[in-house]
């Protein structure tokens, strides 16, 4: 007897609710991984298409962009609209930050990686969707911030939302949301191979094997997204090929590493000085925190009067840059009061990221640089593309902490693969300097300025990822203390709260000298002995999770 189409249905959902529950149970298989990294990376690729598309529009619409260029249309509007829209814009954004998130604040890229190290994969879906409609109202206001940063976060949310869907374990919710930010960053820049970089060197923080290929697969499929909207073009169009003239030319870049490092230093320490100085007149006049990026919108505005180039996202001031279109001390000033905006924008906590005002700011450096250079030797410069493009990757790299994916970035956002020598060495010392005086990294010293010791390695963070309920003993228990014992532990404070992580109980057990610690919990106001924990159970449960993340990043 034929089956009727309603039972083919029925057998096809029960195979389907089959499948799920053992996805959930034991996780995706190899093949069906790889399918999720393709489809991860498409969403990941719609979500840039999409973010960058609305900050176009939003500008459009705000700032009356249409056939003209961004800063011909900011020159255009009287000096109290230039007020008005970024403190508007600003206003909102509080508001949004401050319904959504716990602390106001914008979640970006340092967040995923500390929902790589810590989280297991995961990120906060809520605060993270809160914070993209921020930062897209931050940069379509004219907020001197990058797009890259939270379409990373972006993408971070829906790697997010699948592992939870799947109950994936730590190692495929890590392996997820690199596909996701590989993706993102592909999107972003048109850039493939630095979009698979990126995700391994500054998220996940190593080169697996078991992890390349499916981050390679979401990496190839959100380029493919953006070449599909935007065509297969470079970001920036270069009207001359950059062949290095001489080999003597490379002390010249290494001095512009120097210089570049030392700038990138002075937009991280800018950034973080600004925003402790909003948090403590924000403590100080007892403002609503709705209010703080509005105060930073008016500032914007005002800086917007007299130097447009420095607000917005500012890859038309880099094009400019990278031409050669700049006389020396216009390179110096817009770069120093985009410093000062950027400063302003992501204290002031408005939204956005970090990449694009690097990417800026180290053109205009690299310009700056070959200018003064031709006029103390004119007859043996280079020319200022060349310069500009080093100073790009150099300032970079050095806030992102990835000299590898910065470099790939740089070739491939020009389609010139020629200047890797100028690129490669002014990279190599801006990081060197840059790292001697930050936690590595932008994002790494943003984690460190709120006790998240990622930049020390896994020996400092796991600490912090693991919880002492896993080695908790009940009362009872064949290797438990009589509860008479714990309860005497609990009266001579010997005790630890059950939802203590294991930084804490190492550090009870090396001041007091103890073997075990009891474990309470609070109930009703009250703190009731549950179990104990000891000595070397904590011990080896850290020995574990360093023996298990050791296996992973060489697997």
């Amino acid at each position: 007897m034929a089956s009727t189409p309603k039972s083919k249905q029925s057998r096809l959902r029960r195979q389907y609710r089959l499948a799920a529950r053992r996805v959930r149970r034991h996780g995706p298989g190899q093949a069906m991984f790889w399918v999720m990294a393709f489809f991860l990376g498409i969403a990941a690729g719609l979500s840039a298409v999409g973010f960058r598309l609305g900050i176009t529009t939003l500008e459009g619409v705000l700032y009356r962009v249409h056939d003209q260029d961004f800063l011909s249309a900011v020159r255009a509007l009287p000096w109290y609209v230039l007020i008005a829209i970024p403190a508007t814009g600003g206003l909102v954004v509080g508001l949004i930050l401050d319904r959504f998130t716990p602390d106001s604040r914008v979640r970006s890229v340092s967040d995923v990686i500390e929902g790589a190290a810590l989280r297991r994969g995961r990120v906060e879906i809520r605060a993270g969707l809160a914070s993209a409609v921020a930062s897209l109202i931050t940069l379509g206001s004219g907020g001197s911030s990058g797009r890259e940063g939270p379409v990373v976060h972006l993408a971070a949310t829906i790697s997010t939302w699948m592992a939870t869907r799947i109950n994936a374990s730590g190692v495929t919710g890590r392996d997820l949301l690199g596909c996701a930010v590989a993706g993102a960053v592909s999107a972003s820049f048109n850039a493939p191979l630095a979009g698979a970089i990126f995700a391994m060197e500054v998220v996940l923080r190593h080169h697996a094997l078991h992890a390349f290929a499916p981050i390679a697969i979401a990496s190839v499929m959100g380029t493919v997204v953006n070449r599909l909207y935007f065509g297969n073009v470079a970001e920036f169009s270069l009207p001359v090929r950059n062949l290095l003239a001489f080999y003597w030319e490379i002390p010249a870049f290494l001095i512009l590493g120097l210089v570049c490092g030392l700038v990138a230093l002075v937009l991280m320490r800018s950034v973080f000085w600004t925003e402790d100085l909003f948090g403590s007149i924000q403590a100080r006049l007892k403002t609503p925190r709705y209010l703080r990026p509005m105060f930073a919108g008016v500032m914007l505005g005002c800086i917007s009067i007299f130097v447009p180039q420095a607000i917005g996202i500012g890859y038309d001031v880099t094009t400019l840059a990278l031409t050669g279109q700049l006389l020396v001390q216009q390179a110096i000033l817009i770069a120093v009061v985009k410093v000062v905006a950027t400063s302003i924008t992501l204290g002031g906590r408005m939204g956005g990221g970090v990449f694009s005002p690097a990417l800026v700011v180290g053109a205009l450096t690299g310009l700056a640089f070959w200018l003064i250079a031709t006029s103390l030797i004119p007859a043996y410069s280079g020319t200022a593309t060349t310069y500009a493009l080093a100073g790009t990757g150099a300032v970079a790299a050095a806030v992102l902490g990835a000299p590898v994916s910065t470099s790939l970035i740089i070739f491939e956002l020009t389609g010139d693969w020629q200047i890797a020598i100028a690129v490669l060495a002014a990279v190599s010392t801006a990081t060197a300097i840059a790292s001697r005086f930050v936690n590595r990294s932008f994002f790494l010293s943003q984690l460190s300025r709120r006790g998240i010791p990622i930049a020390q390695g896994p020996q400092a963070y796991l600490l912090q990822s693991v919880g002492i309920q896993a080695i908790t003993l009940r009362p009872g228990s064949p290797r438990a203390l009589p509860k008479s014992v714990l309860e005497d532990l609990a009266k001579d404070r010997m005790a630890i709260d059950s939802r203590a992580l294991l930084k804490e109980a190492l550090l009870r057990f090396k001041r007091s000298g103890a073997s075990h610690l009891a474990v309470t919990k609070k109930v009703a106001d009250e703190a009731q002995v549950v179990g104990c924990i000891c000595h070397i159970d904590a011990l080896q449960a850290y020995n574990q999770a360093l023996a298990a993340i050791a296996a992973e990043e060489h697997s």
